[in-house]
């Protein structure tokens, strides 16, 4: 929720930056886009897609989630020198590390648990364990590798949808506003040619 959130605002702001300044929304040429694809794909596979969420086996999911987020490292580590990749790539470096380091999942307390679903029936999640089909394993505070990078963050608690995220999310969200709101600045240059190119017509002699 909070990086649809920083897309969406950044995409307005982009827009308005833009529009105010008389300029054309351009967006950047990113390298090796594919991974992003790649690792979009395969969490949807593990968490989402209900043919294979259920059947495969806990490790595999753990594997497929740990190369997929360090898929979008690389993809961040490629593009580095373009706006806000500095801060999704911290991000996704923070958030591969508390996932690698507490078996392959995303740490999430129990009491955490019990804010997102106060009406959940007892037993239906268990400490120690995946909660549901997501990509959060349950783990106290204390048994949790690096607790200030989990998902220990709230939203609104006024809000009618919950959601719990980690410091890593913050740095992604914010990152990903900022690449959004360049996209509204002035035009990139095109890059010099070099210094032997060899010119497409040469000069007539007289």
């Amino acid at each position: 929720m909070i990086l649809l959130l920083a897309v969406l605002a950044g995409l307005l702001s982009g827009l308005l930056r833009a529009q105010l300044r008389k300029r054309a929304y351009q967006s950047f040429p990113l390298r090796l886009a594919w991974l992003v694809l790649a690792a979009i794909a395969a969490q949807w596979l593990i968490f989402s897609f209900p043919a294979t969420r259920a059947s495969l086996s806990g490790i595999v999911v753990r594997w497929i989630f740990v190369l997929s987020q360090l898929a979008l490292l690389i993809f961040a580590w490629a593009n580095r020198k373009t706006p806000g990749f500095w801060l999704l790539g911290a991000g996704l470096l923070l958030n591969l590390t508390v996932i690698a380091l507490n078996g392959g999942l995303m740490p999430i307390t129990p009491e955490t648990v019990q804010w997102l679903r106060p009406d959940a029936p007892a037993g239906s999640w268990q400490i120690g364990e995946r909660l549901g089909f997501g990509k959060d394993i349950v783990l106290p505070r204390e048994e949790t590798v690096l607790w200030f990078l989990s998902d220990r963050f709230r939203s609104f608690s006024r809000l009618s949808y919950r959601v719990a995220f980690s410091l890593g999310d913050v740095f992604i969200a914010l990152g990903a506003f900022w690449l959004l709101w360049a996209m509204g600045g002035p035009a990139r240059e095109q890059p010099l040619k070099e210094k032997n190119h060899v010119p497409d017509q040469l000069p007539t002699l007289q």
